[in-house]
């Protein structure tokens, strides 16, 4: 079936061509990091994650998010996600690829990572991190692929398959679980020292994943001859109203705790992050926007009126991912950092350099969506 994905029309190879020109790009400036070091980004000693680990933050909850898909199909036989199931566990695949990519430029040296396999430490929350993630993406990948192909030949998935479908939907829980501890597992950090980091990052994952399939989804229905319905495309609206509801709710209990309890050390960091603490604001401005983005999403999302007509719900969906995209990455990441514990505000910029890197991953990912997609396309138009 990879023949498919050689085979497209003169839109198609153009965007494949942008998409490999970006992926090139990226390439060339992770080699002037590998030449010059992590020196080439903007981190520093005070803030030592930057956009790298934003996006694998983020990305890992994109991956995760597939669990709202292979949950009712398979358990509660929704028939409506039928279609597309496997759209969502492509994601996953793409997502955690991304996600390893992302984590691979950030140790700086490449030999970094066998330090992973050579020395494993069960008692470190990054060891389980790699466990699950990796678990995750073959899990995903093998269900994927072997009901895409049974599809093709008009026969029923192996009873084999679905054990693995159930173990995955547990496990999608877990990666984004796991990536929370590692943030909350940190007492030097105030801001990410909360009880609630996991479901902030599940809720905050079940808006942002489904917000983007359903926009791939309408971008398949106008270019790629594929429509996954009307009833499908509207219950995984619903469900990023009430994620984004949820998302929106653990923000707004963490902003009182911090300042009803008056705790300083919790309240400077909140205070940073959206007004801005002793003129430094860069970050405050980018949430200003998430905050706007996420509240006009919900309010288009949460009325039916609007839910329904595709050109609003395209851009409710581009308000969450924006949104959370900030929220979760750089705003979650860089206020850990800021002020330090020494009380220290160390303002981080991402460098041209890493921005390119960033955007190569992106380019990477978005690359293997759109040949796996191209693939159940064209399968599906066989069958």
């Amino acid at each position: 079936m990879l023949e498919k994905a050689l085979k497209g029309s003169r839109g198609y190879g153009i965007w494949v061509a942008c998409l490999l020109l970006l992926v090139a790009t990226g390439f060339f400036f992770y080699l002037k990091q590998l030449d010059y070091g992590l020196g080439i980004t903007g981190m520093s000693r005070d803030v030592s994650w930057g956009l790298y680990i934003a996006q694998f933050t983020f990305l890992v909850g994109i991956a995760a998010s597939a669990v709202m898909l292979v949950l009712p199909y398979y358990l509660h036989d929704h028939k409506a996600f039928g279609k597309i199931t496997i759209l969502g566990e492509f994601l996953a695949v793409s997502a955690v690829i991304m996600c390893v990519t992302f984590v691979f430029v950030d140790l700086g040296q490449p030999g970094r990572v066998m330090n992973l396999l050579l020395y494993p430490s069960p008692t470190s929350v990054l060891f389980w991190d790699v466990i699950v993630l990796n678990g995750y993406l073959l899990l995903n990948l093998i269900t994927g692929w072997t009901v895409l192909g049974c599809d093709r030949k008009g026969i029923p998935p192996p009873a084999w398959v679905k054990p693995l479908i159930y173990i995955s939907i547990p496990w999608a829980v877990s990666i984004h679980t796991v990536t929370a501890f590692i943030y909350a597992g940190l007492p030097g950090r105030g801001f990410w020292l909360t009880a609630i980091m996991a479901p902030r990052f599940l809720a905050s994952a079940f808006a942002s994943g489904p917000a983007l399939l359903i926009l791939f989804c309408l971008i398949l229905k106008r270019f790629g001859r594929f429509d996954a319905g009307e009833k499908a495309i509207q219950t995984l609206a619903k469900i990023v109203a009430y994620a984004l509801a949820t998302s929106i709710f653990f923000v707004l209990v963490e902003l009182f705790t911090a300042f009803y309890s008056q705790i300083p050390g919790h309240m400077q960091h909140l205070k940073y992050l959206f007004a801005g603490l002793d003129g430094h604001n860069t970050i405050a401005r980018w949430m200003g926007v998430s905050a706007l983005t996420a509240v006009a999403a919900f309010v288009l999302l949460i009325i039916p009126q609007t839910r329904k007509r595709e050109p609003l719900l395209a851009a409710a969906c581009c308000f969450v991912f924006l949104s959370l995209w900030i929220e979760k990455g750089l705003g979650l990441v860089v206020t850990g950092f800021v002020p330090s514990p020494l009380e220290r505000i160390t303002e981080y910029t991402p460098t041209g350099p890493e921005v390119a890197i960033t955007i190569g991953i992106w380019a990477l990912g978005l690359l293997m969506i759109t040949m796996f997609y191209k693939i159940f396309v064209s399968v599906r138009t066989e069958t």
